[in-house]
Parts: structure tokens; C-alpha cells; sequence
């Protein structure tokens, strides 16, 4: 990895530029999938599982059998694993629940906010160089809990049409029944659109590859909603001259493990550390099993030394990474200031690697700089914010004059009638009584 030393300010674009997308290249490649699917439906599916995945589907959908069956081939470790994470998970995403909200704004007229579920929602799950079940997790348990009627998870399969029986245990553990065996772009359109047997649902939640992640975009465009546009992992870490630099060694790894097109981001205080950590970048990448996919992701990462805390600041806000970590004597004011980030991990202790399994947060995050705008998923992420009002008599009678000289002002005399209409009949109620 190379180290970067106090980069000026103009050099900082540079420094923190995501891998290079060619989107409207990426899009070409989608737009044919989707329009396929959406005229072809369930042939166009399988057609498209025989294309890119190698495979033929008699079945879209994982029977019910197969998904009991799964947990014979979970070891009972991993089963307690699984449910000392979806615990924590279920206890924070619970705990964002939200009483409805009751306020007078004047008297007579009372103003209301309640949470609503999603009815129909659709979970990708990422299976290409890793399946991912900790996602099931992340996705349903939240879904779960805001109540939503109808949950559809997608998932890639083997060379054989299997899906990870991992993922389809953990998915059985949380009452999903709807599995579908598809990866890719085809997968979004499939639950985007709407097949003979794939249901239509009206959003789509869980990060994916590139393809995964603009198949997303478009469709949102005038289909269907997305959670985010959840593309490939990132990580950032700010250390300075008492962190651990096998710590953040491991850290970094962590995310360039995902894939090629990862990246990983050390801001540090200290020219000393980062040298050290470079040394036990490469210690540790050599023993890694996918050690060829970290060593591509790590040509796209920077060690980046800042002796003003200030700019390091500065830097990371700039950059809004999916995850930061601060490895600093003053994390917890650290973190305080850090106003762009997907999640945030705070200490020596807090790995990565803790919120993307078991803390209880979420891993579904913003990434490729959607930090600065964009929250991660969360219960909220499922529901939808619905307002009532109800007005008294007395109520209309205090704001209604108010309303009328702003309609007029606006030229919109329907909208001043609804309400003297309302007013005259009251006045008149009035003078008869």
C-alpha cells in the first residue's frame, strides 16, 4: 500500500477516488436484462440463470422442504452464532420503534404521525464469491419487525441450482418461506416487475455488485423503490501513534477481502504507524485464503498521514465512509465531529467486522461517498411515515382566515373556497343557534 504524507487539500480528490465505474458501460449490460425480464418473465428468468449462472432452474423458488432440510447442514455452532447475532440485532432494530406521534398545534386541530409498514419488499442477497447469510439478518429482521405482509429474499445458486444452505437456514430461522434462486440483475427485475410466479414487491433492500447496484438505480427510476445505492465495501480508519497496527492491518483486510473493487483507507497522525501497518498489511494478506482479492482491492488504497487532527477530520468527511473506525487515545470526541460515515466504530476493540455480524447495527450501508446524504438501513428503512389531521369547528375557526389570505395570495381560489365554504356553514349554525 503506499503512504501518502500532509497531501495538500487539492490532492485529497485523488486520494480518496473510488475505483473507477463506467456506469453508462455497467447500464448497457443491465438494461437488456430488465427489458427481458419484464416481457419474458419466468422463461426470461430461466434463460438468464442458464446465461450467467450456468444453471437450470425447474423451480424458481426453494421448496419448503429444502428449507427445513438446510439446518441439518448448519454445525450447532454456527447455529448459536447465528442466534446470539440475530438476538442483538432484533434488540437494537426493536428498539428504534416509534410511538405515534399526537400534537395540538392549535386548539381544534390536532396533527398525527404513525409508522406504516411496507406491504411487499424484496431482499438481495449477495452469494457470487461469498453468501452472505449474516444479510438475511440484517434485512429480515428488520422487515420483521416493521410488520411488513409479504418478504421475498433472492439469492444466487451453485453450478448445481443450490442455494448456500447457510443462507436458507437462516432465512427458515426468521420465517421467510419465499426464496428465490437468482442472482444479478435478473434478480432485481424478477421483483421489480413482477413474473407469473415471482411476486412484485414495492422495495428493494441489500447491497450487491455493480450490476446488482445499477440494475437497483433503474428500476427505482419509475418502478420500484431501493433501500440505496449499496455497491461495493469500503472501509476507513483513523489511528494515530497509540493504535495497534496489526489491529488495523486486520481491519483493512477485512473489507478488501469482499472484493477487487473494494477499497481501504488509512488516516493516521503518525508516518511511523502507517509504515507499520503497511508491513502488516502485507504479513497478514499473505495468509489469507482470498488473498488474491484483497491484494486487487488494496491497489485502490491509500495510507494517508495528516499531522493536523483537524484535516484528518476534514479528510474523512470528505471521503464518507461506509464504515470508519477510530483507533484514538480521543475516539469517542472523535466521532462526536464526524458528521459522513455509514457506521461508525469507536475504541481498539470495536472491530469492523462486529457490526457486520453480531453488535446488533446493521451492515446495510451507504457506500461510494452516499454517506454525506444517505442513512444505512434501519427499521425506519421499512416503514413509511404517514400524517393525519382532524380540525374542530373551533379549530377551522382559528386557522382558517389564515388559510384563505394564503390561498388567495397564491391564486388559488378552490383551495380559499374548501375553506370559506366550511367557515359561512359554521357562521350560519352559529347566528341560527
Amino acid at each position: 500500500m503506499k503512504v501518502v504524507v500532509n497531501p495538500n487539500k487539492p490532492e485529497w480528490a485523488d486520494i480518496i477516488a473510488r475505483p473507477t465505474i463506467n456506469q453508462s458501460k455497467i447500464e448497457r449490460v443491465v438494461e437488456p436484462i430488465l427489458e427481458k425480464v419484464k416481457r419474458g418473465g419466468d422463461k426470461a428468468l430461466r434463460k438468464l440463470a442458464l446465461e450467467y449462472d450456468h444453471v437450470e432452474l425447474d423451480d424458481l423458488f426453494v421448496d419448503k422442504k429444502q428449507l427445513k432440510q438446510a439446518e441439518k447442514h448448519v454445525p450447532q455452532e454456527l447455529k448459536d452464532a447465528i442466534n446470539l447475532a440475530k438476538e442483538n440485532i432484533w434488540k437494537f432494530h426493536e428498539a428504534q420503534k416509534q410511538p405515534e406521534l399526537v400534537v395540538e398545534t392549535t386548539p381544534g386541530v390536532t396533527c398525527r404521525r404513525r409508522s406504516v409498514a411496507i406491504e411487499k419488499v424484496g431482499l438481495y442477497i449477495p452469494g457470487g464469491t461469498a453468501p452472505l447469510f449474516s444479510t438475511v439478518l440484517m434485512l429480515a429482521i428488520p422487515a420483521k419487525i416493521a410488520g411488513c405482509s409479504e418478504i421475498v429474499i433472492s439469492t444466487p445458486t451453485n453450478n448445481l441450482g443450490e442455494v448456500n444452505p447457510i443462507v436458507l437456514y437462516t432465512a427458515n430461522l426468521l420465517g421467510i418461506k419465499k426464496v428465490l434462486k437468482l442472482g444479478g440483475a435478473q434478480a432485481i427485475a424478477a421483483m421489480s416487475f413482477g413474473t407469473e410466479t415471482v411476486p412484485k414487491v414495492d422495495k428493494i433492500f441489500g447491497p450487491g455488485n455493480q450490476y446488482v447496484t445499477a440494475a437497483k438505480q433503474m428500476v427505482s427510476r419509475d418502478t420500484t423503490a431501493i433501500d440505496m445505492p449499496a455497491g461495493p465495501s469500503e472501509v476507513c480508519v483513523m489511528a494515530d501513534k497509540h493504535a495497534n497496527p496489526a489491529f488495523i492491518a486486520a481491519d483493512l483486510l477485512s473489507q478488501a477481502e469482499h472484493g477487487v473493487d473494494s477499497q481501504v483507507l488509512l488516516v493516521s497522525s503518525s508516518e511511523k504507524l502507517a509504515k507499520k501497518v503497511s508491513e502488516e498489511v502485507d504479513k497478514q494478506v499473505a495468509k489469507l485464503p482470498r488473498k488474491d482479492l484483497a491484494t486487487a482491492a488494496l491497489k485502490n488504497s491509500t495510507l494517508v498521514v495528516l499531522d493536523n487532527k483537524s484535516d484528518m477530520l476534514d479528510l474523512v468527511n470528505e471521503y464518507a465512509p461506509e464504515h470508519l473506525i477510530i483507533a484514538m487515545e480521543d475516539a469517542d470526541e472523535i466521532a462526536d465531529k464526524i458528521i459522513n460515515a455509514g457506521s461508525v466504530f469507536i475504541g481498539p476493540y470495536t472491530p469492523e467486522s462486529a457490526g457486520d455480524y453480531a453488535s446488533g447495527t446493521n451492515h446495510t450501508l451507504p457506500t461510494n461517498g452516499w454517506a454525506s446524504t444517505t442513512a444505512g438501513v434501519s427499521l425506519d428503512s421499512f416503514v413509511k411515515k404517514i400524517t393525519y389531521q382532524t380540525i374542530t369547528k373551533k379549530g377551522l375557526i382559528n386557522i382558517g382566515g389564515a388559510i384563505e389570505k394564503m390561498a388567495a395570495a397564491e391564486h388559488l381560489d378552490a383551495h380559499k373556497n374548501a375553506v370559506s365554504i366550511r367557515l359561512e356553514e359554521i357562521r350560519d349554525n352559529t347566528d341560527n343557534d
